[in-house]
């Protein structure tokens, strides 16, 4: 009996052994891929978007590459090609249970977004348009292999800047295998042609840090002279079928896959990141089909 107990004992030793061997490997690891990423700072071309980022103190850019790496290799998200670039903050590392960081993406494929609508939307209806549309996706999310999620409400309701063009809200969300709620913070900067995403994602205990962050984040990003909101030509410019309710409401999505322009990126502690929604056709209908736009656009 005695033997047995021993022989268990160190079978105990020897695995706890190997497992702090694997998580110290792991953390070496992951410290070689953070120390292999170039940071950039300062002024920053976005070519893809005909844009700029003005950097200011306390945050660094990555490049398509080095953002890549990031999400891909280091916090386990699939493939994710439309990504532009990272923005990265100095006060919580990319290893630290505090990390978070801003995705850029850029989208100009269905043109001109007019910020017509900015007085006329109702943000507490939509909470609840949006609430039941989530609720009424989480049955096709479980049959894609994807926990159910709820949104909470808003944890800053929506804020647009008519002058600098600039939309930024944030949501609470539950997902049913994470423990805690996570925080989705989002800003769209209008241009001629499309609009420039800035996402962040974050558990909503760090809300304070992460809303101080993307204060600071907001005025980055400028659109190049010729390609700015202003500049929009009605005769010879695409015009989105969309508002800016559109872009708050797309926020939310049913399921990665089978629905278009839709793009779940799974990151540490197993935290749902929306990245570069548009909203579901159908819910678009529900809430703003039959409004005619200039140029004989319907949405």
């Amino acid at each position: 009996m005695k033997l047995t107990l021993l022989a268990a004992a160190m079978a105990g030793l020897l695995w706890t052994g190997a497992a702090f061997a694997d998580e110290a490997a792991d953390k070496a690891q992951r410290q070689q891929l953070i120390q292999s990423l170039h940071f950039q700072t300062g002024d920053i071309a976005l070519d893809k978007a005909n844009a700029h980022l003005h950097l200011q103190p306390g945050f660094r850019y990555l490049d398509q590459a080095g953002a890549r790496k990031v999400l891909e290799n280091l916090w386990g998200n699939p493939p994710y090609e439309d990504v532009m670039g990272l923005l990265v903050p100095d006060n919580a590392g990319l290893d630290s249970d505090h990390s978070w960081a801003v995705v850029l993406t850029y989208d100009d494929s269905d043109g001109h977004v007019s910020d017509e609508d900015a007085s006329k939307i109702d943000y507490t209806q939509m909470l609840k348009d949006m609430q039941q549309s989530t609720q009424e996706s989480n049955e096709e999310r479980k049959k894609a292999g994807y926990s159910s999620v709820q949104l909470v409400g808003w944890a800053q309701p929506s804020r647009y800047d008519a002058t600098s063009k600039r939309l930024h809200w944030s949501k609470e969300l539950a997902f049913s295998d994470v423990n805690g709620h996570t925080l989705n913070y989002d800003i769209r900067v209008l241009g001629r042609e499309g609009y420039l995403s800035m996402e962040a994602v974050a558990d909503m205990a760090d809300q304070a840090l992460v809303s101080d962050g993307m204060q600071q984040v907001l005025p980055m990003a400028e659109f190049d002279s010729g390609h700015r909101y202003a500049d929009f030509n009605p005769h010879t410019d695409k015009l989105a079928a969309y508002g800016l309710a559109a872009l708050v409401a797309g926020g939310v999505a049913a399921k990665t896959g089978l629905l278009a322009k839709i793009g779940l990126m799974l990151l540490a502690a197993k935290k749902l990141v929306v990245v570069g929604f548009l909203a579901v056709a159908a819910f678009f209908k529900k809430i703003f089909g039959g409004k005619n736009r200039g140029g004989g656009t319907v949405s």
